[in-house]
């Protein structure tokens, strides 16, 4: 039997227009819901430092009104932890962060930075809260990840979405498949994430025991000439494709 893959949708890019002109609108509660009401399982943001684009009133909104998960994603800054730990969502994603960055450039280094990414773990699961590390699918880093206590890792694959020819987009995929083998035999939860589109996702798909994928760009990038409720059930209807 097919597992399920569930999808994450990233609005942080409806935040994005939104404070370009520093407006009310375009809502990032109205985006959840039609993500919700299109399949989507969980709504995925992420509360930077520079609050660049989601804004902590958005955070608390969206975990008073949508049905499914919420994922944060966040630094391991004091400011954001605390407020983590406040608003507890269903999960956190730790990620790296850099203030200049356009987006997330690579995967959190959990062994060069083992002792804060642990300390951050297991302040949150004090709360109740799933924390999942954003990685490279680096086969030590996974092994580090667990260390922490996390319970889930998501596997990097901007490394593989961005890739300049198909040999090494084979190499990255092979990557991201051996670390999700070598996890789940650790007792890991995968997840996956950053790049992924509708011409890359059926490679994705070839990736062994995943359980959700968080996708932004690209959905919210196709919802401007179909619509969002169209994107997210295109995506959907892709990853339906699953094996497992």
């Amino acid at each position: 039997m097919a597992k399920k893959l569930l999808l994450g949708v990233n609005i942080d890019h409806i935040a994005t227009l939104r404070q370009a002109r520093l407006e009310k609108f375009p809502s990032v509660i109205q985006a959840a819901r039609v993500c919700e009401k299109a399949g989507a399982a969980q709504i995925t943001v992420h509360l930077r430092e520079d609050r660049r684009h989601i804004q902590d009133h958005d955070v608390f909104e969206l975990k008073r009104i949508i049905s499914g998960q919420l994922n944060l994603e966040m630094a391991c800054y004091d400011e954001i932890v605390n407020i983590a730990c406040r608003l507890r969502p269903r999960q956190a994603t730790l990620v790296p962060e850099k203030r200049r960055e356009v987006t997330t450039e690579g995967g959190l280094d959990v062994v060069k930075n083992f002792n804060a990414v642990a300390g951050t773990v297991e302040k949150l699961q004090k709360k109740k809260i799933r924390v999942s590390l954003f990685i490279d699918p680096d086969l030590e880093q996974v092994e580090m990840a667990l260390r922490t206590g996390a319970e889930f890792i998501e596997l990097h694959t901007g490394s593989f979405a961005n890739a300049a020819s198909k040999a090494k987009a084979q190499k990255e995929l092979m990557k991201l498949i051996d670390a999700s083998v070598f996890a789940n035999a650790l007792g890991l939860g995968v997840n996956a994430g950053h790049g992924i589109d509708y011409n890359n996702i059926k490679s994705i798909l070839k990736i062994p025991h995943m359980h959700e994928l968080n996708i932004g760009f690209s959905i919210i990038a196709e919802s401007l000439f179909i619509g969002l409720d169209k994107a997210v059930k295109k995506m959907i209807k892709l990853m339906k494709q699953y094996k497992g």
